[in-house]
């Protein structure tokens, strides 16, 4: 039976242990996964926690929002990396550490009084804090580690693959929680969840323990000043830093609400909303990300990034014709958007390796998530917080807009195709490829395909 990865494995010629190491890397990455499909601050599980601690679309945001501002702590975090090298000391101790807290944070009702009512609420925003500052070494240690494992010339496929393996886990995942929710209801199944979780994320940080830990460079002093001249001076890096940092920050004013949005105002079970989300979701994503990785390697990210993040901003529209108890919203949103934003996010991490220096790259991906996470995701979920609050609290405001959600979205969309047709085209792009040349090439290759078929079904008639 042949290894999943076998193929281009042989084709990078990659030693035994550096394939064990991958494989190990993929295993973790699965887990990490499930992980995310309850912690995640979109997630059915941490938006009904949220609600039932009494948050308020404002402070709904602010808890899904910490995690990103904890990405400052990367910076100093990437230096102690780059001069020490130790990437598998510190995901067995802070990496670990970040994802026991989750348990914790699962059992707050049990050890924190209800009264003050507010007590148990910013007890689990303050522990997701402390989570989220302690998980900072875990991106900075990653992201490097796989570079270093991963060929360049694999890493499309690799990753479309371990996408592809990921999201059939997920929607496992995905169905036990919901149910869980959907039959315990109380407490008890949010203390279920966040334990799993919490057990789930230890296994994934466990994974590397088992891992080689490669370095193509040798240990490097990280001096921020001279490293932010150089990532500026890094045009290819730095007009990338700045797309994500818009597209962040359009996604996530509407997109950080769509959960809150469906199982509130639209009424849906946790089941109904997880099947027509990440279940469809991870189904779609299984059947074309394979194809993103071959178009990746072949045409370069830029192309891929332009056509994915055109049709991906587009789908929440579906939300604009919306009424109580329809489904069918969240599943074309998920259904079509789901195989475009795999494109999407398989470009965006392979334009920021290849556009980053393997000897600084630490630093590099340090300052991306730090400065994408603060001026983009972050910015964007509490201004999408706070214009949702204001409307809320607004009568006057109120009776032009009957569903501030909705208008949300629209704003959400306008502002994101404007931030791909306005900064994409700037962009450089690894290989010789042009969007306009990938369609043309595509074309050439379905016509051709087409007059094979229709020479080879005249034939057998």
């Amino acid at each position: 039976m042949r290894m999943p990865f076998e193929k281009i494995f042989n084709e990078a010629s990659l030693l035994p242990k550096i394939r064990r190491s991958i494989y190990l890397m993929t295993l973790g990455n699965a887990f990490g996964t499930l992980f995310g499909v309850v912690s995640g601050g979109g997630s059915s599980s941490l938006t009904g926690y949220a609600e039932f601690l009494g948050a308020s679309d404002f402070v709904f945001g602010l808890l899904t929002a910490i995690p990103l501002a904890m990405a400052l702590l990367q910076i100093p975090f990437a230096a102690m990396v780059s001069r020490t090298q130790k990437r598998k000391k510190y995901m067995m101790t802070y990496g670990l550490f970040s994802r026991v807290l989750w348990i914790v944070i699962g059992l707050v009702p049990y050890f924190i009084s209800a009264d003050p009512a507010w007590l148990r609420l910013w007890s689990v925003i303050l522990l997701i804090g402390i989570s989220s500052a302690y998980s900072s070494f875990i991106n900075v240690s990653w992201m490097p580690w796989m570079a270093d494992l991963v060929p360049v010339g694999i890493r499309g496929r690799w990753l479309s693959k371990r996408d592809g393996i990921t999201s059939i886990a997920s929607v496992t995942m995905g169905l036990l929680v919901a149910s869980i929710l959907d039959r315990m209801p109380g407490y008890s199944g949010y203390t279920l969840v966040f334990v799993m979780a919490g057990i789930l994320g230890m296994l994934d940080m466990c994974c590397f323990f088992f891992m080689e830990e490669v370095y193509k460079t040798p240990p490097l002093q990280l001096k921020i000043i001279p490293v932010c001249r150089q990532i500026i001076s890094n045009k290819p890096f730095f007009k990338f830093m700045i797309f994500w940092t818009a597209w962040s920050f359009t996604a996530n004013m509407s997109g950080a609400y769509l959960a809150r949005y469906a199982l509130s105002e639209m009424g849906l079970t946790y089941l109904s909303f997880t099947i027509c989300s990440q279940v469809t979701a991870a189904a779609v994503t299984v059947l074309v990300v394979s194809n993103w990785g071959r178009l990746l390697d072949h045409f370069g990210s830029k192309p891929v990034l332009w056509c994915s993040c055109i049709v991906a901003a587009l789908t929440p529209l579906f939300f604009l014709f919306s009424t109580y108890g329809s489904i069918w919203p969240t599943l074309l949103h998920n259904l079509i958007g789901a195989a475009f934003w795999s494109g999407a996010n398989l470009a965006a991490t392979s334009l920021q390796l290849s556009s980053s220096p393997d000897e600084q790259r630490p630093s590099y991906v340090a300052f991306f998530s730090c400065f994408t996470s603060l001026l983009g995701a972050f910015l964007g979920i509490l201004a999408g917080g706070a214009i949702l609050e204001g409307i809320h609290s607004s009568h006057t405001l109120s009776a032009f807009i009957p569903d501030r959600y909705k208008f949300m979205i629209a704003v959400s969309v306008i502002l994101r195709i404007a931030t791909v047709i306005v900064i994409v085209p700037k962009l450089d792009n690894n290989c010789e490829y042009t969007v306009t040349s990938m369609f043309r090439e595509l074309f050439i290759k379905i016509k051709l395909q087409k007059s094979y078929i229709s020479y080879w079904w005249k034939r057998r008639r």
